[in-house]
């Protein structure tokens, strides 16, 4: 039986970096090692694991069934280690928490810099890290423990997640000026389906929200492109490429003066909420709790 002592983190790095570059050569010039080192640096942790790890090819290296799986827990825990090495070197140089918030797009591109830019005036001590994810990826990783805080869509289920409103925002169409649907002030998003689609990509919810939508209606949602960002399908309906639905805070100033035209959408699912989830308000650390329920707390939420 193997122990978990016999694991040396240096050797599991260097796998990591063999997996990926499917050669022992490439990843002994990439580490500056000797291919000799390397070599025997991923024997010894094959005769730790008891597997073999690689399949030594002509070309390259391949990794066996065991060494799919190694992967995998080692990835995990190199990216594990070095947040836990930025944390400390966050202490040593003053800061006294570390957040991980995750967020969608609709909740950075509207709300969350002027936020984060209050909390972090009135707490300095405190670094969040940000990243922006869809929102089911978001769930998943306040499930897990990987974001200590998350923003999310409320079409995505999260029935294991603690939850409060951050905000509500509202969904409206964005047609070029010279569109048919331009002249009006309000449209049924049934009345919209003639027309093509400019969407974000799969797996987002506001794409999960139409597909929905459209399907409720007994209609098809024509996408014609599928873009990763509400910039991406301000900037394709410009072109004539299609209409799309974003949120109403998204549709800047610059936007209006690129020609295009907000139309609002009279569907009572237009009207959502996003919410600020974490695993477990008691488990939170000082610093995400606070976080938290200052998130949670918005007057103008």
């Amino acid at each position: 039986m193997t122990s978990f002592f016999h694991y040396d983190l240096q050797s599991l790095r260097l796998f990591v970096v063999v997996a990926e570059l499917g050669s022992l050569t490439r990843a002994a010039d990439r580490t500056n090692m000797t291919l000799s080192a390397v070599s025997k640096r991923i024997a010894d942790l094959e005769r730790s694991t008891g597997c073999a790890l690689l399949l030594r090819q002509p070309r390259g290296v391949e990794l066996t069934a065991a060494g799919k799986g190694l992967l995998v827990h080692a990835r995990q825990l190199v990216e594990r280690v070095n947040r836990m090495a930025n944390e400390m070197n966050d202490y040593s140089t003053g800061v006294r928490g570390h957040v991980r918030m995750w967020a969608n797009t609709s909740a950075i591109v509207q709300f969350l810099p002027r936020d984060v830019r209050i909390f972090l005036s009135d707490n300095p001590s405190v670094k969040i890290s940000l990243e922006e994810r869809l929102s089911g990826e978001i769930v998943s990783a306040v499930t897990s423990g990987d974001a200590d805080i998350g923003i999310f869509a409320d079409n995505v289920p999260a029935p294991d997640i603690e939850k409060a409103v951050y905000r509500r925002d509202k969904l409206v169409l964005l047609v070029p000026n010279d569109h048919p649907l331009a002249s009006q002030k309000q449209v049924a998003f049934i009345d919209t389906l003639d027309f093509e689609y400019v969407g974000l990509n799969e797996g987002s919810s506001l794409l999960a929200r139409l597909l929905a939508a459209a399907i409720a209606a007994e209609r098809t949602l024509k996408v014609r492109i599928q873009v990763s960002s509400f910039d991406g399908i301000c900037r394709m309906i410009e072109q004539g490429l299609g209409i799309g639905v974003l949120p109403e805070a998204a549709v800047r100033n610059e936007i209006l003066a690129a020609g295009l035209r907000p139309v609002q959408l009279v569907d009572e699912w237009a009207d959502r909420t996003l919410w600020i989830g974490t695993r477990s308000v008691e488990s939170l650390s000082p610093e995400a709790a606070r976080l938290f329920a200052f998130m949670s707390g918005r007057k103008d939420a």
